[in-house]
C-alpha cells in the first residue's frame, strides 16, 4: 500500500487549519507547537488522495502525494445563466459530419475526464476512445454484419420482436446503431469498484456537457453498450483490462444539425421535504425495502 507523502512550505503556512478541517477521513492535524499540519501518527494509511487538503490552502503552501500547488489550476467564477443556457439547449446528436475532430479539442476532452467526480475517489475507470473514423468504421461494419445475423435468429424476433425489426434497415446500410458518429467513447469500471454503477454515468456526464460547450455532439448510445455486451471480441478489442466490464458508450463528433433554440420538456414532480419521520406498518416498510432494494 502507497503511503501519502505530505509536504509544508513553512515559509507559506499560515497555520489557518483549513487543511485539517476539510480532510474527510480527519488524518490531518496541527503541531501542538510549531501549528504546521501534520499526519495524524498512524493515519498516513487513510488517505483517499481526494487532494481537498492542497486545493483549500490559500497560501499554496501544501503538497501531498508529490502534487505540486503551482501546477493547479486557479479556480474562477462561473457564470450560472450560460451555465444553464448550456444544460437547456443540450441535445442529443444523430447527425455527424464524416470528418475527425481536431487534436486539441479531442485532448481536451480526453483530460477533462480525470476531473469527473467518483465514489470514494476511485480514479481506476478505463476509457477507450475510438478517436479515428475508419477505426470508427471498422467497428461500424463489424457490428453491423454481426446484427444481421444476430437478428435473423427466431428467438431474438420472439423474445425482442421491436428490436430484430431493424434488421432490414441494418442490412440496407442504415447505420441504426452508430447513426454516422466519427467517434466514441466506452468507459469501462473495474468489479471492486465503489461505485460501479455511478461512476461510470457522472463521468460521461461531465463529458458530454463539456463537449457540447466545444461545439462537439454527443449521444448516450444503449445500442452499441449492448452491442459490447453482446459481442466479446470488441472488448478485446478497445483493450478493457482484465477484471473490468463495459459500462456505457457515448458517440461524438461535429454535429451536422444545428438547433436553434431549447426543446419544452415536461415538469418533473418535485416535493419539498418538511415535517417528521414517521414510522411505518410492516407492509409499508416491506413494499419501500422491495422497491427500493430489489426494483
Amino acid at each position: 500500500m502507497n503511503i501519502a507523502e505530505l509536504k509544508i512550505d513553512e515559509a507559506k503556512c499560515v497555520h489557518c487549519g483549513m487543511c485539517v478541517k476539510d480532510c474527510i477521513v480527519h488524518c490531518l492535524e496541527l503541531n501542538e507547537e510549531s501549528k504546521i499540519p501534520q499526519f495524524v501518527k498512524g493515519k498516513e494509511y487513510n488517505c483517499i488522495k481526494c487532494q481537498h487538503c492542497l486545493a483549500v490552502c490559500p497560501t499554496g503552501a501544501l503538497s501531498i502525494w508529490g502534487k505540486n500547488p503551482d501546477d493547479s489550476a486557479d479556480i474562477g467564477s462561473i457564470n450560472s445563466e450560460e451555465l444553464l443556457s448550456l444544460i437547456k439547449s443540450r441535445r442529443s446528436i444523430r447527425h455527424y459530419k464524416p470528418e475527425n475532430l481536431d487534436s486539441e479539442r479531442m485532448n481536451k476532452l480526453k483530460d477533462m475526464l480525470k476531473y469527473a467526480p467518483t465514489g470514494v475517489n476511485f480514479h481506476k475507470l478505463h476509457f477507450a476512445f475510438v478517436d479515428d473514423i475508419e477505426v470508427m468504421d471498422h467497428i461500424r461494419n463489424h457490428v453491423n454484419t454481426k446484427l444481421v445475423d444476430v437478428l435473423a435468429n427466431p428467438v431474438v424476433k420472439k423474445t425482442h420482436p421491436h428490436i430484430a425489426s431493424l434488421r432490414g434497415a441494418i442490412a440496407d446500410g442504415h447505420d441504426v446503431v452508430f447513426r454516422g458518429a466519427p467517434h466514441m467513447v466506452i468507459v469501462s469500471v473495474p468489479a471492486d469498484a465503489h461505485c460501479k454503477k455511478e461512476d461510470p454515468l457522472i463521468a460521461l456526464s461531465y463529458f458530454d456537457l463539456y463537449a457540447q460547450s466545444m461545439g462537439v455532439g454527443t449521444l448516450w448510445c444503449g445500442f452499441a453498450y449492448y452491442c459490447f455486451k453482446m459481442f466479446p471480441e470488441l472488448s478485446e478489442y478497445i483493450e478493457v483490462p482484465e477484471g473490468y466490464r463495459v459500462a456505457y458508450a457515448m458517440l461524438f463528433g461535429i454535429p451536422d444539425v444545428k438547433y436553434t433554440r431549447s426543446a419544452q420538456p415536461e415538469e418533473y414532480n418535485i416535493t419539498s421535504v418538511k415535517g417528521q419521520i414517521k414510522d411505518l406498518s410492516l407492509w409499508q416498510a416491506i413494499k419501500r425495502l422491495y422497491f427500493n432494494v430489489f426494483r
